[in-house]
Formats: structure tokens, sequence, C-alpha cells
């Protein structure tokens, strides 16, 4: 072989390497574009177009949302929580039978490592009609279930392939409240454990307070606490509770008078002391409305709350000494009855589902004032309630 040949052949062999390692290197750029993007988990009510629980997914970057799928057939899963492993899926079955008995239904999923497509594992009663609220502990051995018609909250285990065992505990509340329409008799909203997993707390809409049991994590039972409930003002409708990231402070939103709490948090009682309440709609405003969700960004600077009929996001600005809210603003959520949102984990972009429009939204967070603002980001899904985001690789810490 001649030099010139031997110089030519080594120059393409060059070449082809050096375009091997740019193809590798783009493939592997692109997987982690991937892999950075945040999973969603679209909970819907199945009574119009919907067939179950829906997948999309959310650029960290720009806020773009691709295309929903369905991910799981499911009869109205309103609402879904994730394990912990982030191999499962839980969605509560609206529904006032199952398996020929009065109650609704847990259902458990296997989620797809690559595609986030879901596999039913199994199904066990809620124990009560109406289940409207799911949530998993930090162990991941136990789901807790808020039964809104039926006014009970159940516990049931969580075994190592993320199927489900029959409740371990069942708690019926008891009582009624001021509102002869909406409070007639208990209804239970939601139940959240603690940061510790020491204590459960579970919003009574139809009692206007929330009740606090002691956790007994190792044979998953509601225990009896001292304070039993704080209760909110008369006729208040507690629905949804949020945390502060500090511990110090949390937040329920009532439905019925559209207004948040802000409550002093005792980590070692368990125990909720009110601070102020503050209303949630614009000052002067008239109309019909409820509220819905409530979350702390995860700065731990802001709180938002969503308004149906007002079809609004409240954004409030946090003191961080005191806990208690300023008014920041209202952006519309460009829908109709907003129910439950998801902020992002980097704290950049707020998911509202509309459920009477068939549309989740994007919206803009600004990190410095708390502010919101349409990002142009929007896709349809019928009937959505509930937004669960899922990260796929971890991601840097919000300032």
């Amino acid at each position: 072989m001649s030099a010139n040949r031997r110089g030519v052949c080594g120059f393409l062999a060059a070449g082809f390497l050096l375009s091997g390692i740019g193809l590798a290197w783009a493939a592997e750029e692109r997987d982690k574009e991937q892999a950075a993007k945040v999973r969603l988990y679209i909970g819907t009510y199945t009574w119009k177009a919907s067939k179950g629980i829906y997948l999309s997914s959310l650029d960290p970057a720009s806020g773009e949302l691709q295309a929903p799928v369905l991910a799981g057939v499911a009869t109205n899963p309103s609402f879904v929580a994730i394990h912990p492993s982030r191999r499962f899926l839980y969605a509560v079955g609206e529904v006032d039978r199952f398996g020929g008995q009065k109650g609704g239904v847990l259902s458990a999923f296997a989620i797809d490592p690559q595609s986030g497509k879901l596999t039913l594992l199994d199904q066990q009663s809620s124990r009560g009609p109406g289940p409207c609220h799911v949530a998993v502990d930090r162990t991941g051995r136990w789901a807790l279930v808020a039964n809104f018609s039926g006014g009970s909250v159940a516990c049931l285990p969580i075994q190592e392939d993320g199927r489900l065992g029959e409740a371990t505990d069942f708690v019926q509340h008891k009582g009624s409240s001021v509102n002869p329409q909406r409070q007639q008799g208990p209804h239970a909203h939601a139940a959240y454990f603690d940061a510790a997993n020491r204590f459960v707390f579970v919003p009574d809409l139809g009692l206007d307070k929330v009740m606090i049991y002691r956790f007994d994590a190792a044979r998953g039972k509601l225990l009896a606490n001292d304070p039993a409930w704080v209760s909110m003002a008369p006729g208040a409708g507690p629905r949804h509770l949020a945390f502060h990231p500090n511990g110090r402070f949390a937040y329920v939103i009532n439905e019925i008078n559209s207004t948040v709490t802000v409550l002093a948090y005792d980590a070692a009682r368990g125990a909720l002391k009110p601070i102020e309440s503050v209303s949630t709609l614009p000052e002067g405003f008239q109309g019909k409305s409820t509220t819905a969700e409530v979350l702390v960004h995860p700065s731990g600077k802001f709180l938002y709350g969503s308004n149906r009929g007002h079809d609004s996001i409240v954004a409030f600005a946090i003191d961080a000494e005191t806990g208690k809210l300023r008014l920041i603003g209202h952006e519309p959520t460009q829908g109709k009855t907003p129910r439950n949102f998801a902020i992002d984990p980097l704290g950049n972009f707020l998911l509202a589902a509309n459920q009477d429009s068939d549309n989740v939204v994007v919206l803009r967070i600004d990190a410095q004032s708390g502010k919101l603002q349409a990002a142009g980001h929007s896709i349809k899904v019928a009937a959505p309630v509930c937004v669960e985001m899922m990260t796929q690789c971890r991601m840097s810490k919000v300032k």
C-alpha cells in the first residue's frame, strides 16, 4: 500500500472513529435528556372519554409536555400515589361498590421502568364508599386511603412485590357540622403521614376537623392521639393539607369557605395549632367558588392553592419566621375547575388539572417573586383530577 493510500485510509479511519465517538456522545446526551424529563401520571374521572390513568412527561427546562398516552385502565382513578421505590403506583377507584360489597377500591400497578406504562397487580377494598385520596408511607410498606362518601380512613399493607393486602386498620369518623348540604356527616378528604412517619393527619370536610392519629408502622394501625384533632372554623370544610419543608408549619385548604389556615406544628406531639386563616379569593369576588389543592413550593418560600369557580391558582409568600401568608396574586388556569396540581422538583413549573375543560396547563413560577404566568404549554386529557410527578434521575435542589 502506498504512503498516500495509507494516509487516506488513516484519515478515513480517524474520521469514522470521530464520527462514532460523536454519535455515541449524541446518543448519551439524548439518553440524559430523556432521563431528565419528569414523568407525569394523570388520574381522571372515566365518565367522559377517559379510560383510566394517563402518562405524559415534562421537560423541566422548557415546560413542554408530551402528548398523553393511556398508561393503565381503571375506573375513576381520581387520585394516585407513587411508591418511594418508583416501581409501583397506587390509585383509588372512586366508586361506591367493589366485589359486590359496599365500598371503593384501591388498585396497585407495576411501573415499567422504560416506558412508564402500568400493569395491574391487584386490587383491594378501600372499606368505604367514594375513596378520594391515597398516600404511601415513608417506608413504602403502608398505604392510607381516605373514603369521602363513607367518612372513613383505612390502612392497607404493601408487599415487597407491590401487591396490597387486606386492610390492617379501619377508622370510621362520626359527627357533622354547620352546613346542612355539605356537612351532614363525616367526609374524610385526604390522609397524610408526617415526615417522621409517626403521625397521620386526615382533613374531614364534614366535621370541620383535621383528625390526628399516632401511626404504628410495625402493625399498620391508627392509634388514638392527644390531641385527637384540630378544629377549623365552622363551615370551613377542610380538604387537603401541606407541611412546610422546615417541619414547623402546616397549611390546610378549606373547600367550603375558600380559605387557607396556617398552623404551627409540634412534631413531638403531632399537635397542630391555628395561627391565621386567609381567603384564597380576590377581595370583592362575588361568584361561586370552592378550593381543591394546596402545596408549598420546594424552596419553602411560597404557597399555592386552587380555586374552582374562580378558576385560578392563588399564590402566597410565606414568612420564614412565623409561617404567615402574604398574598402575591391570582393566575387563571386557562380552563375550568382546577383540581389537583403539581410543582416540578426544580420549582420552575406548576401543572394544573382542569377537570371540566379537559386540559392540563403549565404555569411558570418566578423563583424570586413566586408569581405565576402562563408558560404556553398544555395537553388535552378527559376529566383530569390528579397530577403526580416522578423524576427518572436525581435533580439539583431548588435554591
